[in-house]
């Protein structure tokens, strides 16, 4: 949660801008390769050189989630990812843009360098 009103823009500057998840989605097991670590790397640095950057993070596999439920009372724990899917959630950035259309450009130049699907969402 934000503690900023609903729907207010966060800024960089005088320039409004808006953030985005975008979500790295995976259909294997593994890590990515050197040459794709690389590619993602350097559109880390574009990233931060042009101003879109906020935060990126890779996560370990799904098999290794816990999933917590305290809506009971006493809190319950469970192995393994929070739903069974062939894709998943594999990393994400989080990206400061001017509007959904550049964060969409930005996310396809993501998408291409990490050599998988991604999915845009802006916050609230």
């Amino acid at each position: 949660m934000s503690g900023r009103p609903r729907g207010a823009t966060r800024t960089t500057g005088d320039d409004p801008r808006l953030q985005y998840l975008v979500s790295v989605i995976h259909d294997a097991a593994g890590l990515a390769t050197a040459e794709e670590m690389a590619a993602i790397d350097a559109f880390n640095d574009r990233l931060m050189a042009e101003g879109h950057w906020v935060f990126a993070g890779g996560l370990a596999a799904p098999s290794t989630a816990t999933v917590i439920d305290n809506r009971g009372g006493q809190a319950m724990f469970s192995d393994g990812p929070f739903l069974e899917s062939k894709e998943y959630l594999a990393g994400f950035w989080i990206m400061e843009a001017p509007d959904l259309d550049v964060a969409l450009k930005l996310a396809g130049e993501g998408s291409k360098h990490c050599n998988r699907k991604v999915e845009v969402r802006q916050f609230l």
